[in-house]
């Protein structure tokens, strides 16, 4: 199994705060069956700047500590930018890091609260240049959870999107849980991961995440979000199902 989104590196945001706890996370990610991670740090949000010569550093000394401890688990490097005007630029740059330095696909995280009016037009433009972006964990966006048709133009124009484990599984309450299923259903996202941050609060949840997908829609869901996982850090192209609106139920009946 492959996790595409985790705060796993040391002392870089909000994620692990040591060397010791990045090596007790990975410790868990391999008791759930995970192989390799990709390591996520946030870039561009609050007090976080992580450009990718510092992750790509920090992902390699991770890396040689696993192999020391003999815990067969494999860091990839990523990055999980904060929308912005400047992500292009600085792209080219050298400051952004696509997933595992592949240059084919980008995070792009949105304020929790909102989705910035900029946001088609940069997401058009970042697919100008050759990238697919990668919305994670819209469900849990306040705007798109009122008003979902805009994900679905997001997705309908070549955007892919993320959903977190801890959102399948309940963790993040009822309604972020039944919005998250939703999406599954519509064909709105294309990847699950953990966006794990630590062992207590914010673990893996992997495994039961998938249990719970397999259980509300069968094992053919299992296969199309581990084979995702799979081609993003091949550089390969996704799979993807013709996306659909979510249908607002009807209220008592009345409309």
């Amino acid at each position: 199994m492959i996790d595409i989104h985790c705060h796993i590196l040391p002392r870089l945001d909000d994620g692990s705060k040591d060397l010791d706890e990045s090596i007790e996370m990975a410790k868990l990610a391999v008791s759930e069956g995970i192989t390799k991670i990709i390591a996520t740090p946030h870039h561009k949000n609050r007090d976080y700047d992580n450009p990718k010569e510092k992750i790509l550093q920090k992902v390699e000394i991770l890396n040689s500590a696993l192999s020391q401890h003999k815990i067969p688990l494999t860091i990839l490097p990523g990055q999980e930018p904060r929308i912005y005007g400047e992500i292009i630029e600085e792209y080219e740059n050298g400051e952004v890091l696509t997933l595992n330095d592949g240059g084919k696909y980008l995070f792009i995280e949105f304020p929790s609260g909102h989705v910035p009016r900029y946001s088609e037009q940069l997401l058009f433009d970042i697919q100008l240049k050759g990238l697919t972006p990668i919305i994670v964990h819209p469900e849990r966006n306040s705007e798109i959870i009122e008003n979902p048709d805009l994900l679905y133009k997001f997705v309908k124009n070549g955007v892919c999107t993320q959903i977190t484990s801890s959102s399948v599984t309940g963790h993040f309450g009822k309604k972020i849980k039944k919005f998250t299923l939703q999406l599954v259903e519509s064909n709105l996202t294309h990847f699950v991961a953990s966006d794990a941050h630590n062992l207590s609060s914010r673990p893996f949840r992997m495994s039961d995440a998938y249990s719970e997908l397999v259980k509300e829609f069968g094992v053919g869901v299992e296969y199309f979000f581990k084979e995702n996982a799979e081609l993003l850090v091949e550089g390969r192209t996704v799979l993807r199902e013709n996306p659909e609106k979510i249908k607002k139920k009807k209220l008592f009946g009345l409309f």
